[in-house]
C-alpha cells in the first residue's frame, strides 16, 4: 500500500543525520552532565556547544536559551514566569492560540486572578491592530501579549515585528509561541525584539521530547520543576544530551537549505491548491489558507462540500495521513477550536482537513491524495 504523509504540522520525519548523531551520542556521551568527572564534563560541554549554536542561529546570547521538553513546557514556563516572576496581571491573547497557551492562561486566571482578554481577528485569523491597541491602552495593569508566530491549523503568519513594536510602545511584554516557525523561517530575535518565544524540535525534523524557551536577557527565570540546579536553576532534571544534540543538528540542517526548501514548499503548496481547484472545485479553503502571501507554505486547511463520516479513517486505510484539526486533539471527539471560531455554524458542519507539507512531500503524494479524496467524495 502506498503511504503519503501530509501531517507535518503535527510532527515531522526525523532527518537521518539527526538519528545517526543521536545514536552515536548515546553510545559515547552517556555521562551525566552534572557529574564532575570527564564523562560528565564531556556531556556538559556538548550541551553548551548546542546552546551556543542554537543561540547563534537566532542571533541571541546562549544564556537566553533554556532547554525544555518541548513547546508546551516552554509556553508554560514563560507564561507562569510572566505572572509569578514579572508581576503580570493581564494577558492579551487570541482564541486561535494553541491549547498550550489557552489552557495555561486560563489556569493562571483561576489560580492567580490574572485578567485574560482576547484580541479580535479577521476571518483569516489576522490580528486586528486596532483591537490590540485598544486592549493595551485599557487600564494600568502590567501586561503580557501572547500571540503565535504561525497558526498551526490555518497557517496564518503573524506580523510579529509590528506586534512587538506595538507592545514596546505600551510597555507590555511580548511572547510568541513559535513552534511552527522555528526551523521554517530565518529568525533574528534581536531584530524582532520579542521578549519570549517557545520552540519544539520535532516540528523541524528533530526528535520529540525536546525544545527550548527564549527569555530575553535581564528576565530572571523561576523554575516550574524543582530538584536540581540544571539549566542554571531554571529547570531541574538531568538533561537529555542526545536529544539536545539532535535538535541542534536539525535546526542547523533546516537553516542551511532554508531558501531552497521554502521555494520547493511554495511550489508544492501552489501545486496542491491548483490540483484541488481543478479536480474537486467544490472544495473551499478555510480562513484564506490558500493565500500564499499571508500563510505559511507548510499548511493548507480545506473544507469539503459536505459532511463526510469516517473520512480520515478511510484516508488512513488508503495510506494517507492528514489531520482534522490540531493533532494534539486527535484523540478526542472535539472539533477544531480554531475553525469553530472562524467558520459559521453551517460551514462548521462540513468536514475539514488540514494538510501540512515538508521538504519530503512530492507531487506524486499530492496527486494520490487528490485522486483518493475525489474518489471518496464521489461515494454516496
Amino acid at each position: 500500500m502506498r503511504k503519503v504523509y501530509l501531517d507535518n504540522a503535527a510532527t515531522t520525519p526525523v532527518f537521518d543525520e539527526v538519528i545517526e548523531s543521536m545514536a552515536t551520542s548515546m553510545r559515547e556521551n552517556f555521562g551525566n552532565p552534572s557529574s564532575t568527572h570527564q564523562y560528565g564534563r564531556t556531556a556538559k560541554s556538548l550541551i553548551e556547544t548546542c546552546r551556543k549554536n542554537i543561540a547563534h542561529n537566532l542571533n541571541v546570547n546562549s544564556s537566553e536559551i533554556i532547554f525544555t521538553s518541548g513547546g508546551t513546557e516552554a509556553n508554560n514556563l514563560i507564561l507562569r514566569n510572566a505572572v509569578l516572576n514579572l508581576g503580570v496581571e493581564k494577558i492579551i491573547t487570541s482564541k486561535l492560540e494553541h491549547h498550550a497557551v489557552l489552557k495555561t492562561v486560563n489556569e493562571l486566571h483561576i489560580d492567580y486572578g490574572v485578567e485574560v482578554v482576547y484580541v479580535e481577528e479577521s476571518n483569516a485569523g489576522v490580528v486586528d491592530i486596532v483591537s490590540l491597541r485598544s486592549l493595551l491602552g485599557t487600564g494600568d495593569k502590567k501586561t503580557l501579549v501572547s500571540l503565535m508566530f504561525v497558526n498551526n491549523e490555518i497557517g496564518t503568519i503573524l506580523e510579529i515585528k509590528k506586534i512587538a513594536s506595538i507592545c514596546k510602545e505600551y510597555n507590555a511584554f511580548f511572547h510568541s509561541d513559535s513552534v511552527q516557525a522555528v526551523g521554517h523561517f530565518d529568525i533574528d530575535l534581536s531584530d524582532l525584539n520579542v521578549d519570549f518565544i517557545s520552540a519544539s524540535a520535532h516540528k523541524f525534523h528533530g526528535p520529540k521530547g525536546i525544545g527550548f524557551a527564549y527569555f530575553k536577557k535581564g528576565f530572571g527565570v523561576k523554575p516550574m520543576i524543582f530538584g536540581g540546579e540544571q539549566e542554571k536553576g531554571a529547570r531541574a532534571g538531568t538533561e537529555a544530551v542526545h536529544s539536545i544534540l539532535g535538535m541542534d543538528i536539525a535546526l542547523k540542517t533546516c537553516l542551511e537549505s532554508l531558501q531552497n526548501d521554502l521555494q520547493q514548499l511554495l511550489d508544492m503548496k501552489r501545486y496542491c491548491i491548483d490540483q484541488i481547484k481543478s479536480d474537486i472545485p467544490a472544495v473551499k479553503f478555510n480562513a484564506g489558507s490558500d493565500n500564499l502571501e499571508t500563510t505559511t507554505v507548510t499548511v493548507l486547511n480545506i473544507k469539503l462540500p459536505k459532511e463526510v463520516p469516517f473520512l480520515m479513517f478511510n484516508l488512513d486505510l488508503k495510506g494517507i495521513a492528514v489531520s482534522g484539526g490540531s493533532a494534539c486533539q486527535s484523540g478526542s471527539n472535539k472539533g477544531s477550536h480554531v475553525l469553530e471560531a472562524l467558520l459559521t455554524p453551517d460551514e462548521a458542519t462540513h468536514t475539514s482537513l488540514r494538510l501540512s507539507f515538508s521538504k519530503f512531500t512530492s507531487k506524486d503524494d499530492i496527486n494520490y491524495f487528490v485522486a483518493t479524496l475525489k474518489e471518496l467524495l464521489s461515494k454516496k
